[in-house]
Formats: structure tokens, sequence, C-alpha cells
């Protein structure tokens, strides 16, 4: 369903500074490589499956969406092996694909005006266990000096950072589900302060003994292990979600710089917002709130939206609430939902920016992804839940929700260029 994009696409006019993206890079279950994931995902293969990359028997949940067909050797430096936990391996295969899309050469820009901002609501969960169990149970000596910082959640920043020479502002973003929005929502900002280019998204890899405690102890995690009911938002029989692993990075670029440059431009970046919710019993949840700020900092009504890519927590009580907001803002049935994380699961800090990318990609192709089959909607789910399989429409604006854990609501709001005759 895709199609060759344009050389060069013309910016449209929008207030204040433009963000502009121009490279895309997923690794994520489904696939290894934007193209292959996303074709994956226009053709609703379920990437969620029995955990192989740990013995799960003895957990009540025994589903995850891995990523398979990875070889680190061929997107790592050997000397890097010994000190990143997977999920920084993962990010840096994104890094690399994310900046050939671009055709960006940091090393042509300015010093200290291309950055990377990156969100992860775990860190190096895999190393830090390793490094645990070698203390444990073998003594102090066998904790190797990595463990310092192969294990924090700005890892992924820093090692992109030194493998590309990217030395303007850069960070790092926790809010679980919601960091990988929040991170592009601060990239943004530093575009706006004078940066040329940032390199953002999320990644997380939680996927082994330690993480999977983890996440049980936090709740929400379906036990089903049945990969095509498992998880279920906003349906009747929702009982939870299956977490993954993986993530996307973007480039952003100043987009008047990125059109001077002939660049091809995929998107802009019209509106970001995020919000908090009370703590419970204290107020209403205040998703909707994020929503309406995004769009008025996008300069745009609901009525501009063509599509909403969801948080699709998976819980009953959460997606009443989405629903709600959803409803709120746009009516019953009013507006085409989707949730390809459905086939992949929820991947932390990574499924947001993973969403963005498909909306971006919805953007270019004209068309929805869909969300896996979800069985009958609950009654108190009003939403044109696009399910099966992907449905062509004419698409110009996207909206992209995240909720985290502990309150956090973000919103993005992202804008198609044309493409050239």
């Amino acid at each position: 369903m895709s199609a060759p994009a344009p050389e060069h696409s013309p910016l449209p006019d929008t207030h204040g500074a433009r963000a502009a993206v121009t490279g895309i890079g997923v690794v994520a279950p489904g696939g290894v490589g934007t193209e292959t994931w996303w074709s994956a995902m226009l053709r609703a293969q379920r990437a969620i499956a029995p955990v192989t990359r740990f013995d799960a028997t003895g957990y009540p949940a025994g589903l995850a969406g891995e990523v398979t067909g990875f070889d680190d050797a061929q997107h790592v430096p050997d000397k890097l092996l010994p000190q990143t936990d997977r999920v920084t391996r993962l990010a840096l295969a994104a890094a690399a694909e994310a900046l050939a899309t671009a055709g960006l050469d940091p090393a042509a820009l300015p010093d200290y005006t291309v950055g990377v901002v990156t969100a992860g609501g775990a860190g190096g969960f895999e190393f830090g266990q390793r490094e645990l169990q070698a203390l444990w149970s073998k003594g102090s000596r066998h904790v190797g000096a990595y463990q310092s910082f192969a294990w924090f959640y700005a890892a992924n920043s820093g090692q992109i950072s030194i493998r590309h020479g990217l030395r303007g502002p850069s960070g790092v973003v926790v809010s679980e589900q919601a960091g990988g929005l929040d991170a592009v929502a601060q990239a943004r900002r530093q575009l706006r302060k004078g940066g040329h280019a940032v390199l953002t998204g999320g990644f997380d890899a939680t996927v082994c003994p330690w993480g999977f405690t983890a996440h049980l102890a936090a709740g929400g995690m379906t036990t089903s292990r049945d990969p095509h009911h498992a998880y279920l938002p906003f349906s009747a029989d929702a009982c939870g979600h299956v977490v993954g692993e993986g993530g996307a990075l973007l480039v952003m670029e100043d987009g008047n710089a990125a059109q001077a440059r002939g660049a091809r431009i995929l998107a802009t970046v019209e509106g970001c917002a995020a919000t908090f919710d009370p703590a419970p019993g204290h107020g209403a949840p205040r998703l909707v709130d994020a929503v309406r700020l995004a769009l008025a900092d996008a300069g745009l009504a609901p009525a501009d939206v063509d599509v909403v890519f969801a948080d699709a927590a998976g819980t009953r009580d959460a997606d009443r609430a989405e629903a709600a907001a959803l409803t709120e803002l746009f009516g019953p049935y009013a507006i085409p939902v989707t949730a390809p994380k459905t086939l992949t699961g929820r991947l932390g800090a990574g499924g947001s920016a993973l969403d963005l990318a498909a909306a971006l990609l919805a953007l270019r192709d004209q068309v929805i992804p869909p969300t896996a089959p979800t069985g009958p909607l609950a009654d108190d789910c009003p939403v044109d839940l696009v399910t099966g399989t992907a449905r062509p429409a004419a698409l110009r604006h996207a909206l992209v929700l995240a909720r985290g854990r502990g309150g956090f609501n973000t919103a993005v709001v992202v804008r198609g260029t044309p493409r050239s005759p």
C-alpha cells in the first residue's frame, strides 16, 4: 500500500517554529526496519506469542511481543556489545536507520546543533539482572564496570550521542508509556531554541525475569496464554495487556533548515501537550485536557483530526476512561480509532514512539493500520475501532495518545505533507 515519497515535500504554513520529521528508525515486534514492520502492521500480522527469551513457565503471564531476527553483531560494533543492554542495542539500530532515511550527516552541521532526546521507562533491565545475579551468586568481583551505566535510563541517549557525534542539547525522559511522546515534545522545544536537528523517540526492553516480575507487581498484565484473546482494548472481554520490547526513533529538524537542504519531509509535529491525573478520588482523569491543549497548540479543532491512535490500555476501567474522553471530544463512533500496538504488545516508552511512527506512515500512505480483532466492543466504549484489515482514508491530521502509569497523559498532533505531483 505504500508508495515512494517525493524527494522534497513543501511544508504547510504553520504558526511558530516548525518541527519536520525527516527520518524514521524502527526495531519492534513484527519487523527490524521501518518498512518491514509497517508492512506487517498493514497485514495485521500478530507478533504476540509465548515468551522465548526466558522460561516463563512458572510466571502468571506467558506472552510477549518479542523482537525476532535481530542480529546484535550486525547492528552494534563489537566493542559495544559487552557494555550495552539489549534495549540500547535495539535503539542504536533504530538510530542508524533514522539518520540514514533522513539523509542527515550530523558532521556536516555546526557543532552542538544536533542532539538526542530519548525516553525509557526501565533502562537496561536485563543487563542489571545479570549483574545482580553475579553479585549474589559469585560476589562483587564478578560485577563488571559497565554496570555503572548500562542499566541507566540515559544509556540510550548517551551511546547514540557518542556513536554519531550528536553533541547538541540532549536528555532522557521517564514517563512510562507516555515517554515516547514526551521525548518528541522535548525535542521540539530544543528546535525552537535554535537547534538544527534532534534524534528522538523511545525504547524499552523488559522481556526478562526481572522485567516480568516488575510488570506483574504493577498490575495490568493479562494472564491469558492465548495470543488471540490476550490483549483486547475497548472490548467487553478486555483482561489486561501484553508486554513488548522495542520502539522507534525519529529525526526531527527545524522545518526551514530541512526544506533548505532538500530533505524529504514526512510530516510536521503541530501540537504537543501533557497533563497529569489527580490522585485517585481527587478528580477526573485529564486525558481530554491533554488533547484540547495539543489541538490548541496546533491551532486546530477536533473536527480537523482524521484518525486517533489510541493508548488502548486493555483494562476495563482505563479503556472506559479513554473512550469517554474520545466521545467527549469527537462524539460516539465519530472518528476512526486504531491501536496497532495490539499486534506488538505495549512497549513501555517505545510504545507511544512506535504509535507516532505508525501515524506518520499512515499519513504518508493514506491508510489506517488495523487493531487486532478484539471481539465485541463494550457498550461503554463507543469508538469506531478499525479492526482486522487496514482502512484506506483521506488523512491530513493524526492524533496520537499515550498514558503512563502513575497519571501521565500526553497527546501529539501531526500533519502530513502533500505529495509532489
